[in-house]
């Protein structure tokens, strides 16, 4: 969610968000280097393609999360709901 999306929300909805949305490292950083194992092996068997744009894609999207929950919990305190 952006932040234009977090601040119509009602303070209700905005805790059950946060509530939903708590990162995971450890499994984020399993998932982000097993794809990088696809990645590396996609290169040295010269198989470009779909086996290698979508572990991209999941990549980028692993690391765009924290972002996201760090908006959030600023929009929270911004609320004085922590």
């Amino acid at each position: 969610m952006h932040q234009k999306e977090l601040s119509q929300l009602s303070d209700e909805e905005l805790l059950e968000v946060a509530k939903n949305s708590k990162p995971s490292p450890m499994i984020d950083a399993f998932f982000i280097g097993f794809l990088a194992g696809i990645i590396i092996y996609s290169v040295t068997a010269n198989t470009w393609g779909l086996i290698t744009l979508i572990p991209l894609y999941i990549i980028y999207r692993f690391l765009k999360k924290p972002k996201q929950y760090e908006a959030l919990q600023n929009e929270l305190k911004k609320r004085n709901l922590t």
